[in-house]
């Protein structure tokens, strides 16, 4: 049987996660968006337990709350773009939040070439905040670098996570943790919404375009690509998210929009590639392949 490029499979989990996003937006009507994603939180980690079945015996404190901390991060992330996409759209939402990883890819560099692509992401940033689009809500802007930074710490956890946890068992334990914190605020702000079998149909859905599906397509892709590759690739995911958006929920973005989007994927590609020149091994700080993306 032919081999399906890995290139091709990275690409049709971007294409999934982001068809996932705008669905979610698309139910913003029935539930409040924090609900929308503690119940897909929930879905996804009812799957992950289901195929993984993590060992939990013998765990140390340590081991605990790694995945806590891992779990909160990804939850937090999920929700916070969320709220972001209910005040802006999902594509502007979604290159602001590719910040938060670029900042961590060149964090402590004092290379110049790091510094244009710091400076590239700046422009995008002010670009998308302040642009004549009418839609330059602060308060979403804000939203979408804060999904950013909590995207950073989920990054730089997946490491030491992988490390304790056997294959994706700290992400199938760090999900609970992430739902679990989600129930509070979720069950307050429902209004009857959980009890809906649309809402609860379609995070069912979102849950496995979000998570299931580009978490098996890239790992099995990491097998054969590179990390730098691999990286790259997943610069494409602020345009993919404007393109579903505009298919799903008829958001269209604006040139200038437009322009600011091409400079933050220009900086996360060079920083990728400039990352992996510092690295003597070659490896990249890029999402861990357990992903659950907005």
């Amino acid at each position: 049987m032919t081999r399906v490029s890995p290139v091709v499979l990275v690409l049709v989990a971007i294409a999934s996660v982001q068809f996932g996003a705008a669905l979610a937006k698309g139910t913003f009507d029935a539930a409040h968006p924090v609900t929308l994603a503690f119940a897909r939180g929930t879905i996804a980690a009812a799957i992950l337990l289901a195929f993984v079945r993590p060992r939990l015996r013998g765990r140390s404190v340590s081991d605990w709350l790694l995945a806590a901390a891992y779990g909160i991060a990804l939850s937090g992330m999920n929700a916070l773009i969320y709220l972001s996409f209910a005040r802006i759209p999902v594509g502007m939402a979604v290159t602001l939040e590719f910040v938060g990883p670029l900042t961590l890819s060149v964090l402590g560099s004092r290379r110049a070439l790091d510094l244009l692509w710091v400076g590239l992401a700046a422009l995008g940033v002010v670009l998308l905040g302040t642009g004549p689009s009418g839609t330059g809500d602060l308060t979403g802007v804000a939203l979408a670098l804060a999904a950013g930074a909590l995207w950073a710490v989920y990054i730089a956890l997946s490491g030491p996570l992988g490390r304790r946890w056997e294959g994706t068992s700290g992400l199938a334990v760090g999900s609970v943790f992430g739902a679990a914190m989600l129930a509070v605020p979720a069950l307050v702000l429902a209004d009857g919404a959980l009890a809906d079998p649309r809402v609860l149909g379609m995070m069912l859905i979102v849950a496995v375009l979000s998570s299931v599906v580009p978490y098996g397509l890239e790992l099995r892709a990491r097998r054969f690509l590179r990390a730098s590759t691999f990286g790259i690739l997943m610069s494409l995911e602020p345009a993919a998210a404007a393109l579903f958006a505009w298919l799903v929920l008829g958001e269209w973005l604006r040139p200038v929009e437009w322009l600011a989007m091409a400079a933050v994927i220009a900086a996360s590609a060079g920083a990728v590639r400039t990352a992996r020149m510092r690295s003597p091994l070659g490896k990249t700080p890029g999402r861990n392949t357990g992903a659950a993306r907005p």
